[in-house]
C-alpha cells in the first residue's frame, strides 16, 4: 500500500537548478531509506542518492552539486540539483526501502516501491 509520488522536473539551462519533490504516504516506517535512481536512452539505470534518518550517500557524479533532504514530518524526500549539466539530462525514478541506505544503496533490486519517474532535461 506503499505510494510513492515524484514530481517537479522540467528543461532547464546549464547551471541551473531544480529540485524534485517525492512524496511517499501509506507507510508509518521511520527507518526507511529513499533513493533516487536515473536512467538515460541507451544507458544503464544508475543510483544518484539515498537518505535515511541518520545518513546519505552520493554519487561521485553529483556530489558537490545535489543535495538530498526530508522535510520535518518524514513525508516528503526533496532531491535539489544545483549547477546542472547536460549529462544530468535522465529520467529520475524516487524508490522506496524498508531498510537503511548502509547496505547497497545503488542497487535497484534493493527498493520495494517506486514511482513513475519525471523527466529533466538540461540543454542550451
Amino acid at each position: 500500500q506503499v505510494q510513492v509520488v515524484e514530481s517537479g522536473g522540467g528543461s532547464v539551462r546549464p547551471g541551473e537548478s531544480l529540485s524534485l519533490p517525492c512524496v511517499v504516504s501509506g507507510t508509518t516506517r521511520d527507518f526507511l531509506a529513499i533513493g533516487w535512481f536515473r536512467q538515460a536512452p541507451g544507458k544503464e539505470r544508475e543510483g544518484v542518492s539515498c537518505i535515511s534518518d541518520l545518513e546519505d550517500y552520493y554519487a561521485d557524479s553529483v556530489k558537490g552539486r545535489f543535495l538530498i533532504s526530508k522535510n520535518r514530518v518524514k513525508s516528503t524526500v526533496y532531491l535539489h540539483m544545483t549547477s546542472l549539466k547536460p549529462e544530468d539530462t535522465a529520467t529520475y525514478s524516487c524508490g522506496v526501502d524498508n531498510g537503511s541506505c548502509a547496505t547497497d544503496w545503488y542497487g535497484f533490486w534493493k527498493y520495494d516501491s517506486w514511482g513513475q519517474g519525471i523527466q529533466v532535461t538540461v540543454s542550451s
